[in-house]
């Protein structure tokens, strides 16, 4: 047996910061004995809690399943613990795989030579098996899989969830430098939305803050749009239980109140593109979507605003910049009482621009950014 499969035990990827909320998130999808550590949780589930975890999480990235837990005292003893895995149980040589590995701390210290090592492992334990052996693809493989090394012990993992959960499927099309899923669906749960107050994104971009905003109030799963899952070729994979948690999770989609999330952006592109994403889901196509200056909207009283403002990836010239924020700053706090407006700061100094007191700031990575979420409450 695999070491999974002896304690039921998986390990979540997420991103720094966001621990917390993603044991929550994961408890509620059916996790058990959550506990965090750097960038991820590891977690107790049953087949079950596995598939719906990885069906409906918004927060986390990827589901690893550990198959082996080793001393590692240099690149050798990589290649001899991938070797003794069956890798025939998991996929054939007609299927693509590609290796992901991180060694920091390790006695291993460069992670691509590590990788090298297990990849080289997987492609002579299907030599030997089956005479030939599968592609690699670096890109789109069918298999993902993880070697993680710290000290001198290292894990070879199998990706459950078959690459990043943050590609939800419905980004058609995308705008400049655009919010990650994941990144947006932690902001809307960092600002508590619950469906009772109207929420606006006035810059929506390519839409992906109202998109998720609108798949949890409908419950549409995170992974609504996704063809296959990586769980799907863990040899102990169960198709009629599988079938069961996506029926029973799809069954608890439900419309999106009409006025209830809009959307808006001066951008006709960005506007085309919200468009066409939120087409891309059931009961979305409906949803307000205008083209508009947000210094153009009369009034935004008693809202819930969400925004990603541009922070010089879309806009180059410092002194504009500066303006803008000043305008938009100036605009929250003369038109939107009674509002409280979550806005993402992928600049930290843009923050003092802003000419308001923040109530709360979060640290909340997007990509390569080490941005900041800043809470206004608007009175």
């Amino acid at each position: 047996m695999f070491e999974y499969q002896t304690h039921n035990t998986y390990f979540a990827q997420i991103a720094d910061g966001l621990e917390t909320i993603g044991i929550a998130e994961l408890v509620e999808l059916g996790a058990t004995n959550a506990r965090s550590v750097r960038r991820g949780i590891h977690f107790g589930a049953d087949r079950a809690a596995l598939y719906r975890i990885n069906y409906g999480a918004r927060l986390i990235t990827r589901v690893l399943a550990p198959l082996r837990s080793f001393a590692c005292a240099d690149a050798d003893a990589i290649y001899r613990a991938g070797r003794a895995i069956d890798w025939p149980l998991f996929f054939g040589p007609d299927r693509t795989f590609a290796v992901f590995a991180a060694t920091a701390g390790s006695s291993v210290p460069h992670s691509q030579y590590a990788g090298l090592k297990l990849k080289d492992a997987v492609a002579d334990r299907f030599r030997d098996a089956c005479g030939r052996r599968p592609d690699v693809d670096p890109r789109q493989p069918d298999v993902w899989i993880n070697l993680h090394a710290m000290g001198n012990r290292a894990t070879i993992s199998f990706d459950t969830s078959g690459g990043s959960l943050h590609r939800r499927g419905y980004r058609r099309q995308g705008g400049t430098a655009p919010m990650q899923e994941t990144v947006a669906a932690a902001m809307l749960r960092l600002a508590g939305w619950n469906g009772q107050t109207a929420l606006v994104d006035p810059m929506c971009g390519s839409g992906t803050l109202v998109i998720e905003a609108a798949m949890a109030h409908c419950r549409i799963p995170a992974g609504f749009l996704r063809k296959v899952f990586g769980f799907e070729r863990l040899p102990d994979f169960d198709a009629d239980l599988w079938a069961s948690v996506k029926a029973a999770a799809d069954r608890g989609i439900r419309k999106l109140p009409e006025g209830l999330i809009c959307a808006s952006d001066v951008d006709h592109q960005a506007v085309k593109a919200t468009r066409t994403n939120c087409r891309q889901l059931p009961d979305l196509a409906g949803m307000n979507v205008l083209r508009l200056d947000f210094r153009q909207i009369e009034h935004l009283r008693d809202h819930l605003i969400v925004c990603n403002p541009p922070y010089g990836i879309r806009m180059q010239a410092e002194a504009p910049l500066k303006d803008f924020y000043r305008q938009l700053g100036d605009f929250l706090k003369q038109r939107c009482q009674g509002s409280q407006a979550y806005i993402y700061f992928g600049r930290r100094e843009l923050i003092k621009w802003f000419g308001l007191k923040p109530s709360w700031k979060k640290p909340l990575r997007n990509g390569g950014l080490d941005g900041r979420l800043v809470k206004y409450e608007l009175y």
